[in-house]
């Protein structure tokens, strides 16, 4: 008995998932370093993960959240073609992510919370990558950040891709931007493995339940923020405005943990992710 055929994606803007994924995209979104600019005091960027080199496609460094010293990461994709190329695009190479696990130690080390951006399409896929290790280098982030004994608040803000944005989300309270998306795969690439048709992106990103209000109804993210009308790239000082009172809000509630009790609830957090399926 033949297939029946799957139904097409609805034509955009009537899909209002893949209008988020647009606006979630839209070149002149606001990135990490353009929110730690707007949000923290006397941010001191750290470099280096101590073993390769520098990637630049992951920025951190002590800042100071409304004078509380904290520890700040977050994935950079560059404005312009230059910075761009700088930047990798976002994609984080082991480097990358060993840097910011030298910086998350750190921050342990001396009790600074911990406030990670997310923004990227996913790790770099590249030769060199993977030559170095990035699988392990992703999954030893998943492993130490279990962890931490300080607070941590990760914040997608644009694209949250795979384990590429995760190696950076394995937080206490995961904040998710209005118009942001977080999901295990891109919909095109979802789509050309399902369908072996990049072209029904519109179809998969409706199926991958990826938006913020999606993803707070599952359990998966803690605090939807909202954004300017049309936007965080439409005013990108009240969008940082809105994320600082959020990252307070958070920040405050988990002061009240002691470290055990933070690592507790981290670890039952994540465990919990899925139950659904049992």
């Amino acid at each position: 008995m033949a297939e029946e055929p799957i139904q097409a994606a609805p034509e955009t803007p009537a899909n209002p998932t893949w209008a988020r994924v647009q606006l979630a995209r839209h070149p002149k979104r606001p990135h990490a370093l353009d929110y730690i600019n707007r949000i923290f005091t006397g941010f001191s960027e750290l470099h280096g993960d101590r073993f390769f080199g520098d990637d630049a496609a992951i920025v951190g460094g002590f800042a100071l959240l409304d004078s509380k010293p904290v520890m700040v990461i977050g994935q950079e994709k560059g404005r312009d073609t230059k910075q761009k190329l700088h930047r990798n695009f976002g994609m984080p190479k082991p480097e990358g992510y060993r840097k910011a696990m030298r910086l998350m130690r750190m921050a342990d080390k001396f009790h600074r919370p911990i406030v990670t951006f997310l923004d990227t399409v996913g790790a770099y896929p590249g030769i060199d990558a993977e030559e170095r290790g990035q699988a392990e280098a992703v999954a030893r982030n998943l492993r130490e950040m279990a962890r931490l004994a300080v607070p941590v608040i990760s914040v997608v803000i644009g694209e949250g891709g795979s384990g590429g944005a995760l190696a950076l989300g394995v937080g206490n309270r995961v904040l998710m931007l209005e118009n942001s998306i977080y999901s295990v795969i891109s919909p095109e690439s979802c789509a050309a493995i399902i369908w072996r048709d990049s072209t029904k992106a519109e179809l998969a990103a409706a199926a991958l339940k990826l938006t913020a209000e999606a993803l707070l109804k599952l359990g998966l993210i803690d605090t939807v923020v909202g954004e300017p009308a049309g936007g965080a790239h439409e005013d990108a000082d009240a969008a940082a405005r809105l994320l600082n009172e959020s990252l307070l809000h958070a920040l405050e509630g988990l002061s009240k943990l002691s470290p055990d009790e933070l690592v507790e609830q981290r670890y039952v957090k994540f465990r919990q992710m899925g139950n659904f399926f049992a």
